[in-house]
């Protein structure tokens, strides 16, 4: 009798764990199709995959572990009027670490003179005004300036910021007094009816927070600071990973439909990448089993490893590049290296390389 009741038991017990398991097995397979869907969506660059590009013989950094994505950031502004990208304003090596569980983002200022493949000494930005594929010749004179091997890019147009701003419900921002008062006197916010900042910790929507990303030099007699006391250039980038940190904040607490759904939009209409569908999968649940919390940041070149020089000539031409960065290379060179491949992270302690710092957000 015993034994009649533990058959029967057994088989209630296997018919329930076949349903679990096929219940299982249909949302598995539902989102498996819907992130295929979603990431398939994407604007594709393959002609121009970085992992085509043959770099010159050289001593190229690089680790398994450790993903180094390009991200570029252009105007595309459907206001501006561009039909077409000009020179990226954004340029920043986003690092997923899986060696040390972490995430990193470092910013290159776009007006320090480095050597461009084929045509000589200018910004960094100019890669992109020589009629070749901006993001592939952006990707050789990086390679080549910093030795290190780049594993993908992301361009996308100053709109997607708008609308993933959106689309989270806002970012958490603190603004200062000069900050709130430059976005409020100039036009970096589009409309107009947006500005309306106030100094203090605030929730920008997409507009505000697109214009205080690109805030940077003195306009209507006011002198924009950051609350670290970052200035021009300096303060611009830091703005932008600043603002991008407070998105990765707030999306940390979106649910997953939402977030499909985000992704869905934005990718189609914003996103162009040399990465596939695969990849981005693969990489969005790297983040996720890390479970980090914070994205620690890098300017490169750092403070107190460059000058500046008003009319720059480069050697050998006559073009005048106006006012430029000039990097110590070596030196930048190093820190980068240390800081993407080595630099382990410590909750709320900086990075620092030489006096340097580069702080976790």
């Amino acid at each position: 009798m015993k034994k009649t009741k533990k058959k029967k038991n057994r088989k209630i017990i296997s018919k329930i764990l076949f349903v679990l398991a096929l219940c299982v097995s249909v949302f598995a397979g539902f989102w498996i199709a819907r992130t295929q869907i979603v990431f398939s969506s994407v604007n594709q660059n393959k002609d121009n995959a970085f992992k085509q590009v043959k770099l010159p013989k050289g001593n190229y950094k690089s680790d398994n572990n450790i993903v180094n994505i390009l991200i570029i950031g252009n105007d595309y502004r459907k206001e501006s009027g561009y039909s077409a990208a000009g020179l990226p304003d954004v340029m920043m090596i986003a690092t997923l670490d899986k060696k040390h569980k972490n995430l990193k983002l470092t910013s290159l200022l776009r007006d320090q003179v480095v050597d461009i493949p084929g045509h000589g000494q200018n910004r960094l930005n100019s890669c992109f005004g020589y009629g070749e594929d901006g993001p592939t010749l952006l990707y050789k004179t990086i390679a080549q300036n910093y030795n290190i091997k780049l594993d993908g890019y992301v361009e996308v147009g100053f709109d997607a910021v708008k609308a993933i701003v959106n689309a989270v419900g806002g970012v958490e921002i603190e603004l200062t007094e000069s900050e709130a008062a430059y976005l409020n006197a100039t036009n970096y916010i589009r409309p107009a009816k947006y500005r309306n900042v106030k100094a203090g910790t605030h929730i920008l929507n997409g507009a505000q927070a697109l214009g205080y990303s690109r805030i940077r030099k003195q306009a209507k007699g006011i002198t924009p600071v950051t609350p670290n006391g970052k200035m021009d250039d300096y303060g611009r980038t830091w703005r932008q990973r600043n603002v991008i940190n407070a998105i990765f904040n707030k999306a940390k607490g979106t649910s997953l439909p939402k977030l499909m759904d985000m992704a869905q939009t934005i990718l189609s209409k914003y996103v162009t990448t040399d990465l596939n569908s695969q990849d981005i999968i693969g990489y969005m649940k790297d983040v996720v089993m890390m479970g980090t919390m914070e994205i620690y940041q890098l300017q490169i070149p750092m403070d107190g490893y460059f000058t500046t020089q008003a009319n720059y000539q480069a050697p050998g031409s006559t073009t005048n590049l106006g006012s430029v960065i000039l990097p110590d290379m070596t030196t930048n060179t190093a820190a980068l290296k240390d800081f993407i491949f080595k630099y382990k992270g410590t909750p709320g302690q900086e990075y620092t390389y030489g006096g340097s710092t580069a702080a976790p957000q």
